[in-house]
């Protein structure tokens, strides 16, 4: 499964949420949150039971209810009530402070027979202090980092410049970020998916460096030969590591 690109769709147009699975991203988020505003939440509702029971899409399709205490409840059974919801691959939760919070969603799911995945989305500084033990939580699938609610909760600000509002900016924050070793990014336009999802795709030189490691393993392990080189560089454990990984993204990513 690769998750490079997450797009949010609002929860109360169906015409964005049917044209959801055509914008190339890999997961696809039916928002019934922060996308909906408080008077159109029970129009969201029944929009995405809708939709949800006429997609089959290749896209992930995943749903963003409320928070547990503050209208997810009635998301969950206007979504899943009579196991309706047969095409929802996984559900996130935002705003996320502790692994309990997963595990209470965990719960509402089974009482409607679904026992899906949970994305938590940390929003808050409670999530952040605890990430380990909301990573930790059985149901939890994946964690994703909601920066300007963050930031908004702890009172800072992304930057000052806006940069990342650019195209050359978007794609300078989502290398960043690859970098620091997330899968993905969200977006909220289709146009941001495919400068995403170039980003978190690894590119043809690091791929070929990864293979070139993954065959000079194999032959150094027919030798009982721990560390080896590869273009004049000592590879161990780690980099081997590395290597595993790119192509494991690219796999996933490409299909090849």
């Amino acid at each position: 499964m690769v998750r490079r690109t997450v797009l949010f769709s609002p929860g109360d147009q169906p015409s964005l949420l049917r044209k959801a699975p055509d914008s190339g991203a890999d997961v696809i988020v039916f928002d019934l949150e922060d996308a909906v505003a408080p008077a159109k939440k029970a129009a969201g509702r029944e929009a995405v039971r809708e939709v949800v029971t006429e997609l089959d899409p290749d896209p992930e399709l995943c749903v963003r209810v409320n928070p547990i205490g503050d209208g997810g409840e009635r998301d969950v059974e206007a979504v899943f009530g009579d196991s309706a919801a047969t095409a929802v691959d996984s559900v996130m939760l935002p705003k996320v402070g502790s692994g309990a919070a997963v595990e209470d969603l965990a719960g509402l799911l089974a009482e409607h027979g679904q026992e899906l995945p949970v994305l938590a989305l940390l929003e808050t500084a409670d999530g952040v202090l605890d990430a380990e033990g909301i990573a930790s939580a059985g149901p939890t699938d994946a964690v994703l980092l909601g920066a300007e609610d963050l930031a908004a909760d702890v009172g800072a600000t992304r930057t000052r410049e806006g940069t990342e509002i650019l195209d050359e900016g978007l794609a300078a924050d989502a290398a960043f970020g690859r970098d620091l070793g997330f899968d993905g990014k969200m977006a909220i336009h289709p146009g941001q998916v495919p400068i995403i999802n170039d980003a978190f795709t690894p590119d043809e030189a690091d791929v070929e460096w990864a293979r070139k490691v993954l065959a000079a393993r194999d032959e150094a392990a027919a030798s009982d030969v721990g560390v080896f080189a590869v273009d004049g560089e000592m590879i161990d454990a780690p980099l081997i590591a590395q290597a595993e990984d790119v192509v494991r993204r690219y796999e996933a990513a490409t299909g090849e």
